[in-house]
């Protein structure tokens, strides 16, 4: 039963992502607003949703585990996963605006996320504060009012090929029915996964670095390739990137405030895949473009790191 609950899922995963991109391109071209940070602020966001629950209900069981290595996992996969399989197919291309604030944030997050995680600044055991957590929060509020700022201030618009006739609200109904079709799909996926995979006996920290990780993400790997297939590959880098930071900043920042998150189960490997993953994407955007080479580098990189969590 439970793996034809996840096929299904996968289904309504797939539809859920259409629906989403497509509303979320409309309001774009209504509003003037770019690929990225429609992909970064609207898709991001909602894609970011079942990470954001599945941390915040690891945090309130006391299962910090969970909350982190959700986190950690979802942003190695989106990165390493996402981004690598969809430029294998669609090069993706990387602007100055991208190069300068976006991708260097996210390494800068992720760099700060490990230095929280081991308490480098007191030497105590591995802990994400409320105080930590207030500071996460601050970041991601300023990112969302720069992000749109930004955006106002250079008048960028997306790239209009036709003229948008979809209506406002149509549009708006595509994206909150997306994000509904998406989170409750990814929802029944997750738990069922779970249950396979704990009746195999894999560890708490082992499952939510890989297998509650990649579930949660999958709304973003949808999101991802629907839009690289409207040839919309700054909406599928923006939703990725602006997941990345939303993972970090929005989910531990709101998780640490419930309790402060200690973990033993996640170790400073995964964070440097973490970090390492955000700086191949800085590299390769030196060329302009993540391109299909780069892309099956990053995915080799993701199956090496699930070999070395498996053995």
């Amino acid at each position: 039963m439970e793996y034809i609950i996840l096929i299904i899922s996968l289904v309504g995963i797939v539809f859920g992502a259409d629906f989403l991109v497509a509303g979320a391109v409309s309001i774009a071209r209504k509003y003037k607003v770019s690929d990225f940070v429609i992909g970064a602020a609207i898709v991001g966001v909602g894609t970011s949703m079942p990470e954001l629950v599945v941390s915040f209900i690891g945090a309130l069981k006391g299962n910090a585990d969970v909350a982190i290595g959700n986190v950690v996992g979802s942003n190695i996969f989106n990165v390493l996963g996402i981004l690598g399989v969809t430029a294998l197919f669609f090069p993706i291309a990387i602007n100055k605006d991208n190069m300068k604030f976006e991708i260097p944030l996210c390494i800068g997050v992720s760099i700060l996320l490990m230095i929280f995680a081991f308490n480098f600044f007191n030497g105590t055991p591995a802990c994400i504060g409320r105080l930590d957590g207030v500071m996460l929060l601050i970041m991601f509020v300023g990112f969302m009012w720069y992000s749109f700022h930004r955006d106002k201030k250079n008048n960028t618009t997306i790239e209009e090929q036709t003229e948008e006739k979809t209506p406002i609200w149509l549009a708006i109904i595509k994206v909150l029915g997306g994000l509904a079709v998406l989170i409750t799909s990814c929802d029944f996926f997750v738990d069922n996964a779970v249950l396979v995979a704990k009746s195999f006996g894999v560890s708490d920290a082992i499952i939510s670095l890989t297998l509650i990780a990649c579930g949660t993400s999958l709304p973003e790997l949808a999101a991802s390739v629907a839009a690289a297939l409207k040839k919309n590959t700054q909406l599928a880098l923006g939703n990725i990137i602006g997941s990345n930071i939303f993972n970090i900043t929005l989910i531990l920042g709101v998780s640490s405030q419930v309790m402060p998150l200690t973990s033993a189960g996640i170790t400073y490997i995964d964070y440097i895949v973490m970090i390492a993953a955000a700086i191949l994407t800085l590299l390769f955007g030196f060329k302009g473009k993540i391109g299909r080479l780069g892309g099956a580098f990053m995915f080799l990189c993701f199956i090496i790191y699930n070999i070395y969590l498996i053995n």
